[in-house]
């Protein structure tokens, strides 16, 4: 079974920046794409940060030019850096890997940003 392990929220003031990562149990180069999503309290998941594995990142419009999707194929790691943190960030962050019609998802990572 696929396992996803997400780490590094917390609480972050408005302004400031975190870099979650995602530990994937199998080679990331075996999914069909990866990405980051995000549900809040009362809120639908939505997707952050995606990417194929051979195309290019899509970002949600809220978060374009701040955050930034990266992988390292050698650690089986996918990382969401997260610059200028706003509150309507705060939300439990999702790391998600698709293989054909399958959809594999971690735990979630609770990411706070208050002043």
């Amino acid at each position: 079974q696929v396992q996803l392990v997400e780490s590094g929220g917390g609480l972050v003031q408005p302004g400031g920046s975190l870099r979650l990562s995602c530990v994937a149990s199998e080679r990331i180069f075996s999914f069909d794409a990866l990405g980051w999503y995000r549900q809040a309290p009362g809120k639908l998941r939505e997707p952050v940060a995606t990417r194929t594995i051979q195309g290019n990142p899509l970002y949600a419009d809220s978060v374009k030019g701040r955050f930034t999707i990266t992988r390292d194929s050698h650690d089986n790691t996918v990382y969401l850096q997260m610059n200028s943190l706003k509150p309507e960030d705060t939300s439990v962050y999702y790391c998600n890997a698709k293989r054909g019609s399958v959809n594999y998802w971690g735990k979630g990572t609770l990411v706070t940003v208050s002043s």
